[in-house]
C-alpha cells in the first residue's frame, strides 16, 4: 500500500486499538450467542468453501487488514476469541457494499454477518464501538436537529480525512454554492432545509421503540444526553401544535 493510502486509513480509523484484557470464557459464549440468536445469522452463514472469493473482491480488504473470508471462518468455527479479537477493529473496515454476498457459491453474507458483529459490540458497549463511532456524533446530531446529515460547512478536510488530497475541492464559497442548488433549502449552511415536526417526533418514536436511543446511550453518554432534551423540546412542541389544532 503507498504511503498516502496508509495514512489515509489511519486518518480514517485511527491509530490501532489497543488489545482488550481477554474475557472470561462465559463473557466470550454470551457475545457470541447474542450474535447467533439473531435471525438474520442462519440466513447470513450457510458454509464455507474457503475459497477466497470474497476476499479477491473486497475493497476494503485491498486498503485494510481485513478479510470476509476471516470473519465467515471465525463465525462458522466458533472461534470465539477469534471472533472477539475482530470485533476490536476488523469488523469496522468493511463497507457494507455487498460485493462479498453477490459473489459467495455458498450464498453467504460477510458484510451481513459483520453488520450483527457491530449490533452486538454496541450492546456490550465494546471500546472500539465507541472509537469508531464517536466521530460520527456531529452528523448524529445534524441528523436529529435539522432532518439532514450534513450541510455544506460540515464538509472539510478536518471531519472528512477519508476522503483523501480530493477532500481541497470542496474548499470554495459554500453559501454561494449553496444559494446556487435550486432547492428549498433556506439558502444557509446552518439549518439546512426544514423537516416537518411531526416526521421529527415519528422518527424519535421509532428510535427510541427499537432500542437505537438506549444503544446511543451506551456509546456517547454525552452526546445522547443533548439529543434527549432536542427529542423531549420536539414533543412539546407537537403536543402545543396539536391542541391549538383540535377544531
Amino acid at each position: 500500500m503507498s504511503h498516502s493510502a496508509t495514512t489515509r486509513v489511519q486518518d480514517y480509523i485511527g491509530d490501532p486499538l489497543p488489545p482488550e484484557p481477554a474475557l472470561p470464557r462465559e463473557q466470550l459464549e454470551e457475545i457470541f450467542a447474542d450474535i447467533q440468536a439473531d435471525l438474520r445469522f442462519d440466513h447470513e452463514l450457510n458454509g464455507c468453501l474457503n475459497c477466497g472469493i470474497c476476499t479477491a473482491t473486497c475493497p476494503s480488504a485491498y486498503y485494510y487488514d481485513y478479510s470476509p473470508r476471516e470473519i465467515v471462518q471465525l463465525l462458522w468455527t466458533e472461534n470465539l476469541e477469534g471472533i472477539y479479537d475482530a470485533m476490536q477493529e476488523k469488523i469496522w473496515a468493511c463497507a457494507q457494499c455487498y460485493t462479498c454476498a453477490a459473489r459467495c457459491p455458498f450464498g453467504n453474507s460477510p458484510g451481513g454477518l459483520v453488520m450483527l458483529m457491530r449490533e452486538v459490540a454496541i450492546k456490550h458497549g465494546m471500546e472500539s464501538v465507541k472509537n469508531v463511532l464517536r466521530p460520527f456524533s456531529r452528523v448524529m446530531l445534524k441528523l436529529i436537529s435539522t432532518g439532514n446529515q450534513l450541510s455544506p460547512d460540515m464538509i472539510n478536510p478536518d471531519h472528512f480525512a477519508d476522503w483523501g488530497p480530493n477532500i481541497s475541492k470542496v474548499d470554495a464559497p459554500l453559501k454561494l454554492l449553496r444559494k446556487a442548488i435550486p432547492m428549498p433549502t433556506l439558502n444557509t449552511t446552518e439549518t439546512a432545509w426544514e423537516v416537518n415536526l411531526k416526521t421529527s417526533v415519528e422518527l424519535y418514536t421509532i428510535w427510541e421503540e427499537t432500542g437505537v436511543l438506549d444503544q446511543l446511550e451506551t456509546v456517547d453518554e454525552n452526546l445522547f444526553d443533548v439529543i434527549i432534551d432536542i427529542v423531549d423540546e420536539k414533543k412539546e412542541d407537537w403536543e402545543d401544535w396539536l391542541e391549538e389544532h383540535e377544531d
